[in-house]
């Protein structure tokens, strides 16, 4: 299968050695994403949910360069640097996943690469287009009903 690379032109990737994004096959992976701006400058400086937003789009551009998009996305990874804003970052995770509905995890971390970033987003996606515009299988499935735990 082949390897697409994809970079942002951010300061960090060359000296790291990592790229934005990787797609192999129909499978992208995005690295962790902040809430950077076309100049590397932070967006929303002390404002997690705005953060959260800025990061989001990043990861979006970075999917679409990929040849994905947000809908394909089936997994993130929430890293916070204060896990009391966890309603905030999650409210904006909720306003761009809620009908995705992408497995996740929130975790405190004690600090990110600049002191001013609240948030970093990882995105792992899955790109599953049948070539006609709609979702392979999309319209065979059948709908499933929730599945009810009791105790909790």
């Amino acid at each position: 299968m082949k390897r697409i690379n994809i970079s942002s032109g951010t300061m960090w990737e060359p000296i790291v050695g990592y790229s934005r994004a990787v797609r192999v096959g129909n499978v992208v992976h995005v690295s962790g994403t902040t809430a950077t701006d076309a100049t590397g400058s932070i967006v929303g400086a002390g404002n997690p949910y705005t953060q959260t937003m800025q990061a989001l789009r990043n990861i979006g551009s970075a999917l679409k360069r990929a040849g994905a998009s947000l809908d394909d996305v089936v997994r993130t990874r929430i890293y916070v640097t204060r896990i009391s804003d966890w309603e905030e970052i999650g409210r904006a995770h909720g306003e761009v996943f809620g009908k995705i509905r992408p497995a996740t995890a929130m975790v405190e971390v004690s600090r990110l690469i600049n002191a001013e970033m609240l948030v970093e987003i990882e995105a792992e996606a899955i790109v599953v287009n049948s070539g006609n515009g709609k979702r392979a299988g999309s319209a065979t499935r059948p709908k499933r009903k929730p599945i009810r735990r009791s105790g909790r």
